[in-house]
């Protein structure tokens, strides 16, 4: 725990040229749930009738150490070894053409109606069924 406070005060970047776009990403991501959080703390203090500078100011100061938090937890050692291993292995996928995309993804949506077709058949028989002994 001391290492991860120690890391949080420093200012390099682990191993700055392996793994960049996934930490950026992995950041970016962290920023938009942060700025969430904070919109909607925002929200809260306004609907409590905070002042308009008191809320700009607190919310203004967490973001501020927020973004610098995610930007520091995206470089400790271990995290950023973890997110570079991430990338490393998203390289080695072998991703479907265009084509193989659009057959795969018709085959899925045709199977979804064709069962979808076989439940509400299923379900009608059943009412049939239940009606016909006088359940229903």
């Amino acid at each position: 725990m001391n290492a991860f406070f120690q890391e949080l005060f420093h200012s390099g970047v682990y191993k700055k040229t392996q793994g960049r776009i996934t930490r950026q990403v992995t950041w970016a991501a962290m920023a938009v749930a942060l700025f969430l959080g904070l919109w909607r703390l925002e929200q809260t203090l306004l609907a409590f009738d905070v002042d308009r500078e008191w809320r700009y100011g607190v919310c203004t100061v967490l973001l501020l150490a927020g973004l610098w938090i995610a930007f520091r937890v995206v470089n400790v050692p271990v995290f950023a070894d973890f997110l570079i291993a991430v990338e490393a292995e998203i390289n080695k996928v072998s991703w479907p053409t265009r084509g193989e995309l659009i057959r795969a993804s018709l085959v899925v949506l045709v199977m979804i109606f064709v069962l979808a077709a076989v439940l509400y058949v299923f379900d009608l028989v059943w009412f049939q069924v239940f009606h016909w002994i006088g359940i229903l």
